[in-house]
């Protein structure tokens, strides 16, 4: 309209307007005329203000600063809606009362009342109170990300969300809590902190009443109403309540962990998952029960265990009457009785009643194990098995039988316990009738009558009748050895070898012979006992019937015909034909002495060592030849002596013909042929054909002096010296001169004695030299 105020009117709209450059600006909104246009870009405009706008985005000028932070804008515009932030001054009031420091953002919440939503999406008909939302929406369609963060490279869609994402850089937090002066990054955030202080929780749900402190947690539990879940995995086509809830997932598959630990490093997923794993370096255990003041590290184990005290059980099934405290175990419960499984695997179809067993169930085909131990790092499947090893470090031990006391980390593993006591076996066999205590048992057992071996090695071909024993095999080939003894921290490949290895620290014997009590570690040094009794030999060598008492024993002795070798050093590669020979072999090279005397201390790298070593203390002589009474304590003594009744000399010198009682002297003559001395002192360098030469010349060094007399306790270094000092006492004098008779203790004295008989040839005695017995 016309008037004096505002001279040039608009014919097409009416408006008027004071200059005759804003009317002209304005008719270009009516003709669509740009005559304005960007050199670098070719965008165009109505304005020439708008122009000039425009390209402070190419040349980054930004002329207008804020006094207070010095934040550099481009716009005036951008200054003073800035500014407002300190000063707190929001000029724009609905009549609602809720103000605004910005027009804008007072237009669109006009919109909230009239629910007016004038701009339609023209390719899915969504509408929308405001034309930015419409541009923002616009791009889920195009994909167009227009912002572009000039520091990492990221796109954005929305120039609100660039602008938040740009301070995780710059690390800026422009908005402060007046009460307790912490600083956040977006407005949003402050004021739902803000609500911490205030306890307001203004957003409530029409459904259950519940109330929330922020609008984003109201629709996120919405959702749970509507069970919508609007985010989905692109990998696995899991879906998701949240966007962040779905983020969170994608690192399971990108394996991105962003938060980690500053004392060990551990990387986490999720921030709340660190500050979890925190408290274990801390342990703090800030959440405490009311009622006995137990303390939790987590929030929802509290809430687990507060349901001991109350037994409150809220949800009851309406066909068995059961109870139960949480709604998620009464729904699980449910399709007990309906048979319901909803949760279908895509891979092979197998359908589940759970969720979470199906996602379980995925993962043996995806062999994902985001399940990981704080103390060992071991990765496991599935909570459950996380939390059953857990136990194997805080030796909890939740399940105590009732008849002996005996204690179990799973309730399952206490149910089949018990049956020892009840003699209980509910798992026959449908082919014999044999009745087993456990059902895994009777699986195995089921295996004999089918001869079935469905499970084969991708490697070696060999083939099982069940998945667990082709994994125990598979680690013969990779070598893994994940059981480890929390004592000595050996490895083991299987959980039954690091249970027998745990009786080594423990002295457990827990089978006892009935004959005569002796008791053992292993069932199977049992059984071979009992043959000791019995004479039993039921395991006979096809090749030459030599019979044995248990079948390791024919196994090795099979290996002498075939001269396999199975068993290999993985450092030297040297191959033997039974493994613990490998593992006495390894010793050598590890330095490994596990087996320690309880009464000396003293350490063996064999267990046969240490039984031998006992006897020294124990002066047993358990080896006993019955022609002459002599006793031994070593069979291989024994087996020495007896030849010195045979004359047996079983091996020869190849080179000489000299014949010896025993391999060792054997190989200790052959040195004298090849003048090898592979025993080196490591002190003085000086080399040796035998090793107990080395030994006894290594007490030169270290005067130890291991060898003590009985009747005295005088100490010696060398077997000789004691033998020789033993005469002193016995008055024994095994030497005597064959011209005059007269006996010596020792030989050097009988060799000075002789040279007054024979004074012109002092060295030439030996002919003279006799030993009285």
């Amino acid at each position: 309209m016309h008037t004096k105020d505002k001279p040039y009117s608009c014919d097409a709209c009416g408006k008027g307007f004071s200059q005759i450059a804003s009317f002209e600006a304005h008719y270009r909104s009516h003709t669509g005329e740009n005559p304005f246009c960007c050199d670098v870009c070719g965008e165009k405009f109505s304005r020439k203000y708008s122009l000039d706008r425009h390209i402070r985005t190419h040349t980054k000028e930004k002329p207008y600063s804020c006094d207070v932070c010095h934040k550099d804008f481009s716009y005036k515009s951008g200054l003073i809606v800035h500014y407002r932030m300190h000063t707190g001054e929001k000029p724009y009031t609905y009549v609602c009362g809720r103000k605004f420091s910005r027009k804008c953002n007072l237009n669109v919440h006009y919109r909230i009342h009239t629910n007016e939503k004038p701009y339609s999406c023209n390719i899915c008909n969504k509408d929308f109170s405001h034309k930015s939302q419409l541009t923002v929406h616009f791009r889920t369609h195009t994909n167009e990300k227009p912002y572009s963060c000039d520091v990492c490279n990221k796109g954005f869609s929305h120039k609100s969300t660039f602008n938040l994402h740009r301070r995780t850089h710059t690390n800026e937090k422009p908005y402060s809590c007046n009460v307790c002066h912490k600083d956040f990054s977006h407005r949003r955030t402050l004021d739902a902190h803000y609500r911490t202080h205030t306890n307001e929780k203004p957003y409530s749900c029409d459904i259950c009443n519940k109330s929330f402190s922020s609008n984003s947690h109201l629709n996120v539990h919405l959702r749970n109403h509507a069970n919508e879940k609007p985010y989905s995995c692109d990998v696995c086509n899991k879906d998701f309540s949240t966007k962040s809830q779905l983020n969170v997932h994608l690192r399971k598959h990108t394996k991105e962990y962003p938060y980690s630990c500053n004392v060990c490093g551990k990387g986490f997923s999720q921030r709340g998952s660190l500050t979890e794993h925190y408290r274990i370096h801390t342990k703090e255990k800030p959440f405490s029960c009311s009622v006995c003041g137990k303390g939790f590290s987590k929030r929802g184990n509290l809430t687990t265990h507060s349901h001991i005290h109350s037994e409150e059980k809220p949800y009851s099934c309406d066909v068995c009457n059961k109870g139960f405290s949480h709604k998620s175990t009464f729904n699980l419960h449910r399709r007990t009785h309906t048979n319901e499984k909803p949760y279908s695997c895509n891979i092979c179809h197998k359908d589940f009643s759970q969720r979470r067993t199906l996602n379980n169930h995925y993962r043996t085909h995806t062999n994902e194990k985001p399940y990981s131990c704080d103390e060992c790092d071991k990765h496991f499947s599935t909570k459950s098995y996380l939390n059953v090893h857990l136990r194997t470090h805080t030796k909890e031990y939740p399940y105590s039988c009732d008849v002996c006391g005996k204690g179990f980390s799973q309730r399952v593993r206490l149910t089949e316990h018990y049956r020892i006591h009840t003699k209980e076996k509910p798992f026959s066999c449908g082919v014999c009738g044999k009745g087993f205590s456990q059902r895994g048992n009777l699986t195995t057992h089921s295996h004999i009558h089918s001869e079935e071996k469905p499970f084969s090695c991708g490697i070696c071909g060999k083939a099982f009748s069940r998945t667990s024993d082709l994994k125990r095999h598979l680690r013969i080939h990779t070598k893994e050895k994940p059981f480890e003894c929390d004592i000595c921290n050996k490895a083991f490949s299987y959980i039954s070898n690091l249970k027998r290895h745990l009786r080594i620290h423990t002295k457990e014997k827990p089978f006892e012979c009935d004959i005569c009590n002796k008791a053992f570690s292993y069932i199977s040094n049992l059984k071979r006992h009992l043959r000791t009794h019995t004479k039993e030999k039921p395991f006979a060598c096809d090749i030459c019937n030599k019979a044995f008492s248990d079948m390791s024993s024919l196994k090795r002795h099979l290996r002498t015909h075939t001269k396999e070798k199975p068993f290999a050093c993985d450092i030297c590669n040297k191959a033997f034909s039974d493994m613990s020979s490998l593992n006495r072999h390894l010793r050598t090279h590890t330095k490994e002495k596990p087996f320690a005397c309880d009464i000396c201390s003293k350490a063996f790298s064999m267990l046969s060592s240490l039984k031998r070593h006992l006897r020294t203390h124990t002066k047993e002589k358990p080896f006993a030849y019955d022609i002459c009474s002599k006793a031994f304590s070593k069979l291989s003594s024994l087996k020495y002596h007896l030849r010195t009744h045979t004359e047996e000399k079983p091996f020869a010198c190849d080179i000489c013909s000299k014949a010896f009682f025993e391999m060792s002297y054997l190989k200790n003559h052959l040195r004298t042929h090849t003048k090898n001395k592979p025993f080196v002192c490591f002190i003085c360098s000086k080399a040796f054909s035998k090793f107990s030469s080395l030994k006894n010349h290594l007490r030169m060094h270290t005067k130890e002096k291991p060898l003590a007399c009985d009747i005295c306790n005088k100490a010696f270094s060398y077997i000789s010296s004691l033998k020789r000092h033993l005469r002193t006492h016995t008055k024994e004098k095994p030497f005597a001169c064959n011209i005059c008779s007269k006996a010596f203790s020792y030989i050097s004295s009988l060799k000075t004695h002789l040279r007054t008989h024979t004074k012109e040839k002092p060295f030439a005695v030996k002919r003279f030299l006799r030993c009285r017995v």
